[in-house]
């Protein structure tokens, strides 16, 4: 396989301080002097942005679970092709709040819509672009809906429709992320998110050194300097 960049994901139910971790991690590897693209799902491209802004919209209205899935993946589809493989072939590292095991968490798990749809909209939009590695922050969904709330409380705005979903959807998310994890533990890590952000954030970088450094090792000569090819 042609060497590229690597694809690093952040994962987890609402609440859990994706975003937060995600700003930490990038700035830390950027410390290090390795390029770093920092970017989102649904979002990280103008189309994606208008899709996010529909799905999180409060007055959407009801929608179908299909149809969810299916605007996530056209979204997913151009971050592919503006942003994402275009960085990996640049041998850049990306590191996304969110990817497509999301799609398998909320749509598959949390709307019911069945681990296979998802793979068969992952296949065709994805393909062999997969994380290389993702790590979960997982949380009791009582105290990470909460968390949600709160900040919605703080920006003065209406809940999200993931969060007005309720605790029952936020628990079969959070067993679907468990369950994805359970089956690829070498590239799925959990890292539990009740606990302070610094500690949180320690715990997600020596994840991610360690699966540098062993990335350098395998390469061997292939890897110079501060850059990974």
């Amino acid at each position: 396989m042609r060497r590229r960049g690597l694809l690093i994901t952040l994962e987890g139910i609402d609440g859990t301080g994706k975003s937060t971790q995600q700003r930490l991690l990038v700035r830390h590897l950027r410390n290090r002097g390795l390029t770093v693209v920092s970017t989102r799902e649904p979002g990280g491209t103008r189309v994606g942005e208008q899709v996010r802004s529909i799905l999180l919209a409060s007055r959407t209205g009801h929608l179908a679970p299909l149809a969810e899935l299916a605007l996530i993946y056209a979204a997913r589809a151009q971050h592919l092709e503006e942003v994402v493989r275009p960085a990996l072939a640049r041998k850049e590292i990306v590191v996304s709040d969110r990817f497509n095991h999301a799609s398998l968490a909320y749509q598959g798990y949390g709307r019911k819509l069945g681990v296979q749809t998802v793979r068969a909209f992952d296949r065709l939009v994805c393909g062999r672009t997969q994380a290389d590695l993702t790590v979960v922050l997982d949380l009791d969904p009582r105290v990470a809906l909460a968390r949600a709330q709160g900040r919605e409380i703080r920006r003065n705005s209406a809940r999200g429709r993931f969060e007005a979903a309720g605790l029952e959807f936020h628990q079969r998310v959070r067993a679907g992320y468990l369950a994805i994890a359970r089956q690829d533990p070498r590239r799925v890590k959990v890292v539990k998110a009740d606990r302070a952000v610094a500690e949180v954030q320690t715990e997600i970088q020596e994840i991610v050194d360690a699966f540098l450094a062993r990335r350098q090792r395998a390469r061997g000569s292939r890897v110079s300097g501060s850059g990974i090819r």
